[in-house]
């Protein structure tokens, strides 16, 4: 018999697997930006990083590939979830 993954209960009921709570969100530089997004009726949204800033993003988010430099990774916007910013 296999042990069953030990569970958390939020005060709102849902169950929340151990594995859950062990994934944690990745840190990267933006390389390279692009013009932005498109809304629905055609106008331009631009990008709100820039390069050289850290951001950080979800584990599984993106595409990965591979260049001569290096391996890389495409995100959308809406993938990043914060821009790391340091104080002085």
């Amino acid at each position: 018999m296999r042990p069953k993954p030990k569970e958390e209960r939020t005060k709102g009921g849902i169950f929340l697997p151990d594995t859950a709570a062990k994934e944690r969100p990745m840190e990267g530089e933006v390389m390279a930006i692009g013009p932005g997004r498109r809304t629905d009726d055609g106008k331009l949204v631009p990008m709100s990083v820039s390069p050289g800033e850290q951001v950080i993003f979800a584990k599984y988010a993106g595409t990965e590939f591979e260049l001569d430099e290096g391996e890389f990774l495409i995100l959308q916007e809406k993938d990043i979830l914060g821009v790391v910013v340091e104080e002085a």
